[in-house]
């Protein structure tokens, strides 16, 4: 079996006659992003597949979205002199989000992009990625999910846990009210830990975990009377601040696992040398930030360093919270970003749209190929590409995965519900908006920078609904 990563939503060739009508809706943007849309519509003009139209009504698909681009940080002049954060040239960092739409304004499609290594004209480059994507997808056949009646009463559905997928949980809940406006989902996100205990007290009618043993950890007794079903595929990256240093930084699995074990304690340490030939790291202290709280972020974060060190598996392992060798602790991956980006020469993990919202340098991970690999959707497609052994309970770590070009810290993040559910209303809601999440939401997770879910699991979970009683 083998996944294909990225689903699309089509039934048949839009435009077959003279490409594809397509209007682009004007961007929102930031800063420097302001050309973003005129380099798109260039690259866009180019293609045979799509003909741009002025109006959004004489289109059969809109594209619209957002980005930024931000100066990371300044390459010196001379190479031998190091860098400084006034001088050099600036270094650009930024993304391309975008979601493709059909008239109705319904989303069959989305993406983000992130710039390649070196990108002279960022603006061109991220435009040149989302115009090839948006091409590709246009041509391939549409297939809309089925879509059944809201239920009858109004209800309110009220869940917690996991802040690694909240963008996007927050962006389901408010795109499944405005079509089933009858049911109404509150979500809090404090962290997986205290979700999964709301859960077991009965405060919420769902939990939602980075960590398929987040329940056995906390009442294994209790396990089995949940089901788990896994919603997006996501990133945790290692995000740094490095006064002075606008390059790319690399980390190797020796590199994480002692920094935060508290044995490299320096930017310059020769192990981080070692991984970033010709680059001039600063002689800075390392600040180690973590999550404070019980985390399904901490839990993908310390499962990779336990699978890759045995120091690390045997001192400290892996699990929602971790007896930290040493760090500050910050609550969820918007306090960590926050405390990253406020301190100099610090180093946090926090889920990769965090990143990116917050204008982080994110580093390189080297995979079990010996690749170093960034977190892009590509790369967690790679990530996911291989047959993974899953069982009946949809619970099953993708951390370190093999293949070429796959990001080694991917995570499935879940949903959990009660397998039984004491409101008949309550169940066929819950139940509705699983289907809608695993058909039409899946379009819009990518723009968020996660990855949706493969086909063969999505079937899969579609089939698991049923186990809601």
């Amino acid at each position: 079996m083998r996944w294909i990563a990225i689903s699309l939503c089509w039934l048949m060739p839009l435009g077959l006659y003279g490409g594809t009508r397509l209007f682009v809706e004007p961007l929102a943007t930031r800063d420097r992003a302001d050309r973003l849309r005129d380099a798109l519509v260039a690259e866009l003009r180019k293609s045979s597949a799509i003909s741009l139209v002025a109006r959004a009504s004489d289109a059969e698909a809109i594209l619209g979205g957002g980005g930024e681009i931000w100066v990371q940080g300044y390459r010196s002049l001379n190479p031998r002199s190091g860098t400084l954060p006034d001088r050099g040239t600036p270094v650009y960092k930024g993304y391309l989000s975008v979601e493709l739409k059909d008239p109705a304004g319904e989303t069959i499609w989305s993406y983000l992009v992130t710039p390649g290594a070196d990108s002279g004209d960022i603006a061109k480059d991220l435009a040149r990625r989302i115009a090839k994507a948006v091409e590709e997808a246009i041509q391939q056949p549409r297939t809309l999910a089925p879509r059944n009646p809201p239920p009858a009463p109004s209800i309110v559905l009220k869940g917690a846990g996991a802040t690694f997928p909240y963008p996007v949980y927050q962006k389901w809940f408010l795109n499944f009210r405005q079509q089933n406006p009858k049911t109404e989902i509150e979500y809090e996100a404090v962290g997986s830990q205290e979700g999964m205990r709301r859960l077991l007290a009965s405060q919420v009618d769902f939990g939602a975990s980075d960590d398929p043993a987040a329940l056995h950890e906390l009442a294994p007794e209790s396990e089995s009377r949940y089901l788990f079903f896994p919603s997006v595929v996501g990133a945790v990256v290692p995000i740094v601040n490095l006064p002075g240093f606008g390059g790319d930084i690399v980390f190797t699995p020796e590199a994480l696992a002692g920094i935060y074990l508290g044995k490299i304690r320096k930017w310059n340490d020769p192990v981080l040398a070692r991984a970033n030939k010709g680059a001039h790291l600063p002689n800075l202290d390392i600040v180690v930030v973590h999550r404070s709280d019980g985390s399904g972020t901490s839990y993908a974060w310390t499962d990779y360093l336990s699978r890759v060190s045995s120091e690390w598996k045997a001192e400290v392992g892996s699990g929602l919270t971790a007896k930290w060798p040493v760090g500050r602790g910050a609550a969820g991956n918007d306090g960590v970003a926050k405390y990253v980006k406020e301190v100099g020469g610090s180093i946090g993990y926090v889920e990769y749209i965090y990143a990116l919202q917050n204008h982080l340098s994110y580093g390189a991970v080297r995979n079990r190929n010996g690749e170093a690999v960034a977190a892009s959707l590509e790369s967690l497609a790679a990530a996911v590409k291989e047959p993974v052994e899953m069982g009946e309970d949809l619970k099953v770590s993708i951390v370190n995965a093999p293949g070429r070009g796959a990001y080694p810290i991917a995570s499935f993040t879940w949903l959990v519900v009660p397998a039984h559910m004491e409101s008949g209303a309550k169940r066929e809601a819950f139940c509705e908006f699983l289907r809608w999440m695993l058909g039409t939401g899946q379009n819009r997770a990518a723009a968020l920078g996660y990855l949706p879910l493969p086909k063969d699991l999505v079937r899969r979970e579609l089939e698991a609904i049923g186990r809601i009683r």
